[in-house]
């Protein structure tokens, strides 16, 4: 896949590659857009990570994650601040996917 220079891009190049759904994460899982069921960080297929980082403000750190559902198989995207201003939670995800 294609290098991307902003989140904005980062989606698009996703989108286009068949990342069409919506994940969010609260309480420590991710729910997917399409089917709706939680899952634990490590249930989760990461397929694609783009991470940017702020060049004079580190406010401007972004992170993008192309994941797959492993319940239905549909991809999609998740994007959340990363570094200082990253929720404690999402961070911990992030371990999790590191693992």
């Amino acid at each position: 896949m294609e290098t991307a220079g902003s989140v904005t891009e980062a989606i698009a190049l996703l989108e286009a590659d068949g990342y069409r759904s919506d994940f969010s994460f609260s309480d420590g899982t991710v729910q997917c857009g399409a089917c709706g069921l939680r899952h634990h960080p490590t249930q989760l297929v990461v397929r694609h990570t783009f991470r940017f980082e702020g060049d004079t403000d580190p406010g401007d750190e972004a992170i993008v994650l192309g994941i797959e559902c492993p319940a239905c198989g549909m991809r999609g995207t998740v994007v959340s601040a990363y570094g200082p201003d990253a929720s404690p939670e999402f961070m911990a995800l992030l371990d999790h996917l590191a693992d």
